[in-house]
C-alpha cells in the first residue's frame, strides 16, 4: 500500500493491494455459495462441480469478488493511515489475474488539517434595542383590527369602506392547466389597500345577489406564486354587504385578549415582544457577521463530498416549502435543477466551511450537548409533528437526522460563545 501526495488539503489517492490467498479464499467462498443457488441443466441443486460454476459465472464470480473485498481494504488501508473518508472511493487501475493479488488505486476526500485562528479576538456589534411608543400603538392597532366584528348592511348597494361577502370562481386565461379558484365566504374590502384594484372597481355599487364577472392582473412580484405575473378571469356573486366595528380600546378589550387586567397590561406585553423579536434579529446579524469574519480569517478547503451533500439539504428543503405553499408535483418535475444547483453552491460552501470551523471551536473548548439539551429537541419535533417522542426519536436515529440535530445545537453553543465572549 502507498499513498500519493497531493497539493490539496482535501484529496488523497492510495494503491491497495489485497493478498492473493485473500482473493483464493473468497472465491471460494463465493464459489460454494453460486453452487448452493445455481441452477443448471444436469445438475441437481446444490451438485454442480465447483469448476463449471468457475467457468460459468467468472464475470459474476470477479464483479462480487470485487464488490466484497474492495471496500474492506480501502477501509483498513484507511484507518491505518489515520485518514476519515468523507467520499466514497474512485477505484481505479483495478488488476485482477488468477493466483495474484487484487491491486487498485482509490481516490478520495478528506477533511482538512484544521487550525483556527482569531476566533478569541473576535467582537460581536450588540446595537440598543428600542421600540417606540407609536409602534406599540400600531400593534395594539393591528390587534383591535383583528377582533373587529362585523355587522350585515341592508337597503343599499356596495360602497367605499364596505365589506363585500362573496363567493368567486377563478381561472387563468394564459395557462389552462392552472389550478381553479373556487372561494366561498370570502370578505372583500371595497378601496382596502390590499385589495387588488379589479375586485373594487367592479364590486363598487354591487347590491346583494348582483354577480359581476371581470379580469384581474396580478404583479410579477405578488405574495401567492400560483397568481404571480397571471391574468385571472372571474365570476363573483355577492352575497351580502358587510360592516366592520371596531372594539374600543379599553379595558374590556384587553381582558377579552387573555389574562390581562387592563389595556396597559397588552402594551407592555407588546413592547416585550416586539424588543424580543428585534433583539433576537439583530443577534442573528451580528452572528452571520461574525462567521464572516470568521471564515475571512481562515479560508480553508472544503471537500466537494461534503459541498454537494449541502446543495443537496438546501434543494429538498427549498422543494418541501414550495411544495407546502401549493405548486403542483408536475411543475416541481420541469424546475431546472442543474442551474437550481448552481445557484445553491455559493451559500452551501459559506455552510460547510462554517461547519468545520465552528467544529473545530467546539473541539478546542470543549462544547458538548447533554442529552437533556438533545431530548428538548426530539420533543419539540415530536409536538410539532403531533407524533410520540419515541417514534420521532426512532426515526431520527434511522435517518442519521438525530446526528445532524446534536451537531447544529453544538454549533449553535459554539456560536453563542463567540458571541457572548465581548460582552
Amino acid at each position: 500500500m502507498s499513498l500519493t501526495e497531493t497539493t490539496s488539503s482535501t484529496k488523497r489517492e492510495i494503491q491497495v493491494e489485497v493478498p492473493a490467498e485473500e482473493v483464493a479464499r473468497t472465491t471460494e467462498t463465493l464459489v460454494q455459495k453460486y453452487r448452493k443457488l445455481a441452477r443448471i441443466p444436469g445438475f441437481r441443486i446444490g451438485h454442480v462441480p465447483a469448476s463449471i460454476i468457475r467457468q460459468r459465472f467468472a464475470e459474476d464470480l470477479k464483479s462480487d469478488m470485487v464488490e466484497t473485498l474492495v471496500p474492506r481494504y480501502f477501509r483498513q488501508e484507511t484507518e491505518k493511515l489515520g485518514l476519515r473518508p468523507v467520499s466514497q472511493p474512485q477505484v481505479t487501475d483495478l488488476h485482477l489475474h488468477d493466483g495474484e493479488p487484487l491491486k487498485f488505486k482509490a481516490s478520495f476526500e478528506v477533511l482538512p488539517e484544521i487550525k483556527v485562528e482569531g476566533y478569541k479576538e473576535l467582537r460581536a456589534e450588540k446595537p440598543e434595542i428600542t421600540v417606540s411608543d407609536e409602534e406599540v400603538e400600531q400593534s395594539l392597532t393591528s390587534l383591535r383590527e383583528q377582533q373587529a366584528s362585523y355587522a350585515a348592511v341592508e337597503g343599499r348597494p356596495l360602497a367605499e369602506g364596505d365589506f363585500a361577502q362573496v363567493s368567486l370562481d377563478g381561472k387563468s386565461k394564459a395557462d389552462e392547466n392552472a389550478q381553479p379558484i373556487h372561494m366561498d365566504e370570502v370578505l372583500v374590502e371595497i378601496g382596502g389597500k390590499n385589495t387588488m384594484p379589479e375586485f373594487t372597481e367592479n364590486l363598487r355599487g354591487a347590491s346583494a345577489g348582483d354577480e359581476r364577472t371581470f379580469d384581474v392582473v396580478y404583479p410579477q412580484d405578488f405574495t401567492d406564486q400560483r397568481l404571480a405575473g397571471q391574468t385571472f378571469a372571474y365570476t363573483v356573486k355577492v352575497q351580502g354587504i358587510k360592516q366592520k366595528n371596531l372594539p374600543e380600546l379599553n379595558d374590556d378589550f384587553a381582558k377579552e385578549l387573555g389574562e390581562f387586567a387592563n389595556l396597559e397590561e397588552v402594551r407592555k406585553r407588546i413592547r416585550e415582544g416586539m424588543e424580543s423579536d428585534r433583539k433576537h434579529h439583530a443577534e442573528r446579524e451580528a452572528k452571520d457577521k461574525l462567521i464572516d469574519e470568521l471564515i475571512k480569517r481562515n479560508e480553508i478547503e472544503v471537500p466537494e463530498a461534503l459541498v454537494e451533500h449541502q446543495i443537496d439539504l438546501r434543494l429538498e428543503r427549498g422543494l418541501r416549502a414550495l411544495a407546502a405553499q401549493g405548486m403542483r408535483p408536475e411543475d416541481l418535475k420541469k424546475m431546472d435543477l442543474p442551474r437550481l444547483r448552481a445557484g445553491q453552491r455559493e451559500q452551501a460552501v459559506r455552510d460547510v466551511r462554517t461547519a468545520l470551523l465552528l467544529e473545530k471551536i467546539a473541539e478546542t473548548e470543549k462544547v458538548e450537548v447533554s442529552d437533556e439539551e438533545l431530548d428538548r429537541e426530539v420533543e419539540a419535533v415530536a409536538l410539532q409533528s403531533k407524533q410520540p417522542v419515541d417514534a420521532v426519536r426512532a426515526r431520527l436515529t434511522q435517518d442519521g437526522a438525530l446526528d445532524r440535530i446534536r451537531g447544529r445545537i453544538r454549533d449553535e453553543k459554539t456560536l453563542d460563545l463567540l458571541y457572548h465572549q465581548s460582552a
